[in-house]
């Protein structure tokens, strides 16, 4: 079939040069022909849409229960938000919007039923046996958990966008991941997802407990970052009812990080490009992926004074929302659901599907448990466990 388009002609008509090609994919595990008009990172995305870990993120906890109220954000909703955030930045910066779309719509897919408490739960029941931490689930889900081809485990994602799954890190996040611990940081496409993550969660988490009245305007007034958006929802629509206000100005919370973000990551290029031909003594010296790679510091930033002001606004989100008296009353309920169905499958295997165990041999009974608790969505969790109990 004949080519629709020449990628690398376009790749570098659009791209900057420290943004990801084809050619830095670092291929997959499984060799396999390329496709005729589909870049490598647009079919990694699209495996990762259609696998079923994504669609399973629909009834999964973000920080409010689904279904108490249709408009909560869901793990799905918040995955959709970082890839639009992800794809913003990436276009502006002119990286590969297809690498960051297909690593922003991956990051949470190892996440567990019940949001981060979900999460501590499954960590300590597998204390002793490896622990459990949800971005290196992730990795797990993309490479061996799901299996739509008959001839290998796993979605066979190219290496770049596996390394970014790897090495996803925010306020929240830190893994470690043994395949990738030789390489300083992520391309600059995982790191801008990054970013995008901590700017979707941030502002979806403030709108969504502002809905909920479980924190008011008036406790968000001595916060820098908020007194900033209102000015300018206020600036923007000063005849507006207070709604509006209020859903504009965490709209503005977004904008105002991602224009930040954009700045502060343009002036770290800017730097390493300068040190970079400074070294080579020559200005011909383009910045390569594996330079922004090899650089201790993170090109994907937040300036200094965002940065503070983003960690004032999360420090308040974590003493009134993630541990709110309603979260902490359902942290506990996740324990009990997740620690009873954890234990009951430890006391009789032969409860599990055949095709989890199945893999008890290879993979040790308390991985699989794990495995499979962790794919479940919430609704699926607490109906079994009633079931099994």
């Amino acid at each position: 079939m004949k080519t629709l388009f020449d990628h690398h002609a376009q790749q570098e008509a659009l791209l900057g040069p420290y943004a990801l090609r084809a050619d830095d994919a670092g291929g997959r595990v499984h060799s396999e022909d390329e496709h005729p008009y589909r870049t490598c990172y647009q079919r990694d995305r699209d495996r990762i849409v259609h696998c079923s870990a994504f669609r399973r993120l629909d009834y999964k906890t973000q920080v409010f229960v689904p279904h108490e109220q249709d408009h909560y954000r869901t793990r799905l909703t918040h995955t959709l938000e970082v890839a639009q955030v992800a794809r913003t930045l990436a276009r502006a910066l002119r990286v590969n919007e297809d690498a960051a779309e297909a690593v922003a719509l991956a990051h949470d897919l190892g996440h567990p039923p019940f949001g981060h408490a979900g999460e501590e739960v499954l960590n300590e029941l597998m204390a002793g046996n490896g622990g459990f931490e949800h971005n290196r689930q992730s990795l797990r889900v993309v490479d061996y958990l799901e299996h739509p081809y008959p001839d290998f485990r796993g979605l066979n994602l190219t290496n770049a966008v596996r390394l970014c799954l790897a090495r996803h890190e925010t306020r929240y996040d830190s893994p470690q991941i043994e395949e990738f611990a030789d390489i300083p940081s992520a391309p600059l496409e995982g790191q801008l997802v990054d970013l995008a993550d901590e700017i979707a969660y941030t502002s979806a988490d403030l709108s969504d407990a502002l809905a909920a009245r479980w924190i008011t305007l008036e406790q968000l007034g001595g916060l820098e970052l908020w007194r900033r958006a209102w000015g300018l929802a206020e600036r923007a629509m000063p005849e507006a009812r207070e709604i509006h206000k209020r859903i504009c100005a965490c709209r503005s919370v977004m904008s105002i990080l991602t224009d930040d973000a954009l700045a502060e990551t343009a002036r770290r290029l800017d730097l390493l490009v300068t040190a970079r031909r400074r070294k080579a003594n020559t200005a011909a010296a383009p910045l390569r992926p594996v330079d922004v790679q090899q650089n201790p510091q993170r090109c994907a930033a937040f300036s200094n004074e965002s940065a503070g002001n983003l960690g004032q606004l999360q420090q308040f989100l974590l003493e009134n929302v993630y541990l709110h008296a309603d979260a902490r009353q359902r942290q506990t309920d996740t324990r009990l659901v997740i620690t009873e169905l954890f234990r009951t499958y430890e006391a009789d295997p032969s409860l599990l599907p055949k095709r989890y165990s199945n893999r008890i041999g290879n993979d040790g009974l308390y991985r699989v448990i794990c495995d499979y608790i962790a794919g479940m969505t919430d609704r699926f969790c607490r109906n079994i466990k009633d079931i099994k109990g």
